[in-house]
Parts: structure tokens; sequence; C-alpha cells
């Protein structure tokens, strides 16, 4: 038995390894790099042994050597918001599947973010993925000074700059305008969610300028102030109070969808969708529930994860690619039991 075995107590080093092997130390090393020029059964017998004894390699160790620590970091700022562990869960698993390591940094508020990419600089990531932004972040600068490059996924950085890959929400809001508009409603509204993400801009846009250009009145606009379940439920509560009867809505998102329905439903006076149509946004797996069936947009989540590693690889490979935003289309509108036909109604 080796000393490296009888030592239960103490993590397997590379020396450990190379004593137990009668190898070098620098042969060892090699051996887990698979474009170092070593014998194959070297490198079979290494990793076999390697397993047996429980050793992995030190990721900060081997970055000394490489300048490369494997680290993709990933912010968020809004994980009570459905939509992002959905994202975080499957991006995660599909990063790792690319030889790449995750980790999280998170913000318990979206002013927080430089703050959490600060704490996540400290650990030396080969680059920044950035879940969840407000427009007042300086994100990107802070990481191009670090000398990782940053990917922004369903949000832009506050200056439109960068690496970027999202939804093209805009047409999402239209998209959601003409629909409403094409089954007899005439009143509209956004309920607005956080102001300074690139997402709520985008759809809210989208979504006022297609129905002017239908000819319809600007569509009011009631503030929630975040994407959460209890800024949508507020507003709810004051649906009726919106200063003109409204009869279409479109909500920021899917959370504060669900949110909203329930302060309408809680107020007693307008029922949904009798009274009010409501869509939302992402089509998070809570919307398609029996006790939601929320019609919405969905987004192209697998086509915007997939770019979104494969731009990651790249730039682990050559972080001088010249910066771009990357817009997919939406997905379909899905039309479930919040909102109803007026056809009756229709001008």
């Amino acid at each position: 038995m080796s000393d490296a075995q009888r030592d239960k107590g103490r993590r397997v080093t590379v020396k450990d390894l190379a004593r137990d092997l009668g190898m070098s130390v620098s042969t060892v090393s090699r051996a887990f790099y698979p474009d170092a020029v070593v014998a194959s059964e070297t490198r079979r017998l290494v990793l076999e042994r390697a397993a047996a004894l429980g050793y992995r390699p030190n990721p900060f160790a081997q970055s000394l050597i490489t300048k490369k620590t494997q680290i993709v970091g990933m912010v968020v700022s809004d994980l009570t918001n459905p939509f992002y562990p959905e994202v975080m869960t499957e991006m995660t698993a599909m990063l790792q599947e690319a030889g790449m390591n995750v980790m999280l940094s998170a913000a318990n508020q979206p002013e927080k973010i430089d703050d959490a990419v600060d704490l996540l600089l400290t650990y030396q990531p080969d680059l920044v993925i950035v879940l969840a932004a407000n427009m007042a972040s300086h994100a990107r600068e802070k990481c191009e000074r670090a000398g990782a490059p940053c990917i922004f996924f369903n949000r832009l950085s506050a200056d439109g700059l960068g690496f970027g890959v999202t939804c093209d929400n805009e047409a999402g809001g239209r998209l959601v305008a003409d629909h409403l508009i094409d089954s007899g409603h005439r009143h509209l509204a956004y309920i607005s969610a956080f102001p300074g993400a690139s997402t709520n801009v985008e759809r809210h846009r989208g979504f006022c300028r297609r129905a002017e250009e239908r000819g319809f009145e600007r569509p009011i606009v009631i503030e929630a102030g975040r994407f959460s379940y209890e800024a949508g439920y507020a507003a709810g509560l004051e649906a009726e109070r919106a200063g003109r009867p409204i009869d279409g809505v479109f909500c920021a998102n899917d959370i504060v969808a669900i949110g909203f329905i329930a302060g309408v439903q809680e107020s007693g006076r307008l029922r949904v969708p009798d009274d009010l149509s409501v869509v939302g946004f992402d089509d998070i797996t809570m919307a398609g529930w029996p006790s939601h069936q929320l019609t919405t947009v969905a987004q192209p989540l697998d086509g915007m994860m997939a770019a979104t590693v494969r731009l990651a690889r790249d730039l682990a490979v050559d972080r001088q690619k010249d910066p771009h935003i990357l817009r997919l289309p939406p997905g379909r509108l899905i039309e479930r039991h919040t909102t109803r036909r007026r056809d009756g109604e229709t001008a």
C-alpha cells in the first residue's frame, strides 16, 4: 500500500501520484492535458491511478501553466424568477460537457450586479456570462479590464456593446400586440417590470409601437417595478384604477403575469379572461401548469443557450473575437386560458 493510500486524512497531490507510479511530476502533470505530448499507455496508467486514489488536478495550479482557469463565471440577480433557475440548470450542464467549470455569483438585487461581478473576477475566470443586468451596470467594462470576455444572456450591456445573446424582444412585443388586436381587443396596457432591464424596455417598445402602427391609442403602462410575482400581484390589485378601461394586457414576463392575474382575481372587480385577457413572455414551465394555463410568447431558449455555449468555447480559444449581439426570433405565441377572442367587440 502506498503512502498516498495510507494517509487518508490528507489530500492526494501530484507528487503523491508521481511517487506512487514511479514517474516524474512533469510526466504525470502532462497526462492530464489532452494536447500534451505523452505516451498513450502512460496517460492511461496515470488517469486510472488518479481515479483510484481520488486525485483531481488543481485548476488554479494548472492555470499558472496554461494561463487559463477553465472557469466560466455566471452572474445572476433574479433567482426568484423561475426563468433563470431553469436556464442555469441546462446551461451549466452544457458548459460542463464542453469542458468548462461553472462558478455562480448571485446578487440579491439587480442593483448589486457590479458587486457580484467584482467578487467573481477575484477567481480569474476565463470568461463571464451575465444572466441578469440593469442598464446602469458596468459589468462589461469591469470584465474587459480584467481580461475576461463578458457575454450577456437575455439582457444587453448598458451601452449596447460587447457580446450578447438574446431573443428579439421588440419583435416579441409586436407579436403580442398583433395577437390581442386581431382577437378583438382595443384597450391595451403594458405591465412594466424592472425599468433598467433591456428586456423590459424592448418588449414595451415593440408592443406600444405596433399598437400605434395599427391605428390604436398607445397602450397605458402600469409600473410593477420588478420581475416578480409580488410586483405583478400589486399591479393586478390596481388594474381597475389604471386611468382608463383596459381589456388586453401584456406583462413583461410570465412570473409578473401570474402575479398580476392573482391580484386581479383578489380585487374581485375584473375577471380573467372574461373582462381582461393577459399575455406573458418566456413560457416558463409554470406557465403551462393547469392552475395557470397562461397565454405567453416562448423564448427560443434552446437556440439561445446553444449559441451562448458556442460563443463561450470560441472565446476560451480566442479572446480577440469582434464583439457582436445575436438576436434570435421569438418563439411562437402559445394561446392558453388567460386570453379569449372578443370578435363581437371588434370595431
